[in-house]
């Protein structure tokens, strides 16, 4: 079992993962709040944290997965009145569709997905324990907390409290005892169609207990490592940390990691800006292996770039893996090309450098390449199980059908007529039913590309 360290945004360190229980290893991180379909950009946390889990595994932890769904929400209620649909009713479409777009990554679901609208009785508790703590205060049927009252708030986000900004605008301001104080609970409003009964009467959780309460009801206090990106930092993740500490008296949890944000163009990706590329969008041009590949070609913690040259690059990536997979037998790997494979989990446990990874694992790919004789795939097929990726050294193909065959014949057919935006169309309508086209000494052809 290799020593995993994981950079830890609180203390700017990267710290080793130390489980309480054993081998356990509790993980939390913030999942979607279902207003509308996910993009392209909230997948990043999804992926990364389940693939930390599968090299978690891989290494002989007992790894806990924890993605909760944030179901009521201002931004829900927002939507729906604009749809004239219930509110309830479009967080459950959405729920629904974020859960088939995410199974089509082919990472598996999470341990747990827990739903605010399902935690309501510990959200309740937890903000009954800060009044009495002195730590949060009623007033008109609100819950809010007293910033102040927590010495070490802004010692995750390294902000100084006088500094910040809880983005909560005008809202309750005349109510609050301090600006800097933020909602626990929010008496109901005309027009909310959704609200529970509470000590300070009807009404609904704020955003940031929403997750002490499910990160704690599921994990502990204490658990290992609480993820999200590094969006979420302040105040989400601030406030989370003060909540559950002026609460519990401890950590709600040891490691604080954050990954970075995709960018489209020169901002990140987010719905409030307008530069969106939805899941399933994404999943229906390039599929799901070429953009595990993306996302894996990039340090989790930094920002990575989308657009379509990167895209090919990573689709690139996936043919050659694939290719090369072709030419390899059943069985063990050579032992002396393991130096590779031993390489590429040392990058993981390192910060879980995907990228630095991804470079030994192609280096095992060329030496493959270039050896004699039969190469086993055995050291291919663990790698890429951590990505997600193992598909790509599977030696059976699909077989182009007549439908196939037909889109390839419209396709050469509108090249020849350069009208090359049909063509480009009809490529991409392969490309979703998992084919390549490729020139081949016989002309045009259809590879199998996942």
């Amino acid at each position: 079992m290799r020593t995993v360290r994981i950079h830890d945004t609180r203390s700017g360190e990267l710290q080793p993962i130390t489980p309480r229980d054993g081998r356990r290893v509790g993980i939390y991180a913030c999942g979607p709040t279902v207003y509308a379909r996910i993009h392209v950009g909230n997948a990043r946390p999804f992926v990364v944290f389940s693939q930390l889990r599968r090299f978690l595994a891989h290494e002989g932890y007992e790894p806990t997965l924890v993605i909760n769904i944030t179901d009521v929400n201002d931004k829900i209620y927002d939507a729906a009145a604009a749809a004239g649909v219930p509110s309830a009713a479009l967080a459950e479409e959405m729920t629904a569709r974020y859960i088939e777009d995410t199974d089509r990554l082919g990472l598996g679901r999470p341990d747990a997905e827990p739903r605010a609208t399902e935690t309501i009785g510990p959200i309740i508790e937890l903000i009954c324990e800060l009044i009495e703590r002195g730590a949060a205060y009623a007033v008109d049927g609100d819950v809010y907390f007293r910033v102040r009252s927590d010495p070490q708030y802004g010692s995750l986000s390294k902000r100084r409290p006088d500094e910040m900004e809880q983005g909560e605008g005008v809202e309750g301001a005349e109510r609050k005892e301090d600006p800097l104080d933020f909602a626990l609970w929010k008496a109901q409003k005309e027009g909310e169609d959704t609200a529970w009964d509470s000590p300070w009467g009807p009404g609904r959780p704020g955003w940031h207990i929403e997750c002490s309460a499910m990160a704690e009801e599921l994990l502990g206090v204490g658990f290992e490592i609480h993820g999200g990106g590094n969006d979420l930092a302040f105040p989400h993740h601030e406030n989370e940390a003060a909540q559950t500490r002026c609460a519990r008296g401890a950590e709600l949890a040891r490691i604080w990691m954050h990954n970075g944000m995709l960018q489209m163009g020169e901002e990140k990706m987010a719905k409030s800006v307008g530069n969106v590329a939805a899941l399933h969008a994404v999943l229906d041009r390039w599929g799901s292996e070429a953009l595990l590949m993306f996302f894996a070609g990039g340090h989790y913690r930094q920002p990575i770039a989308f657009d379509d040259e990167r895209m090919e690059q990573a689709t690139a990536n996936v043919r050659r893996i694939r290719e090369a997979a072709r030419g390899l037998s059943d069985g063990e790997s050579p032992a002396d090309m393991a130096v590779h494979r031993d390489a590429f989990f040392d990058a993981l446990a390192d910060d879980f450098n995907t990228a630095a990874a991804l470079r030994h694992l192609f280096a095992w790919v060329r030496e493959a390449n270039r050896r004699e004789g039969p190469v086993g795939r055995s050291h291919l097929v663990e790698m890429l199980q951590v990505l997600g990726l193992e598909g790509l050294a599977q030696v059976e193909e699909a077989a182009a059908g007549a439908e196939e065959r037909e889109l390839l014949e419209r396709r050469e057919a509108a090249r020849a007529a350069k009208d090359f935006a049909e063509a480009d169309r009809l490529r991409d309508e392969l490309r979703a039913r998992g084919f390549e086209v490729r020139d081949g000494p016989r002309g045009p052809e259809l590879v199998p590309v996942g």
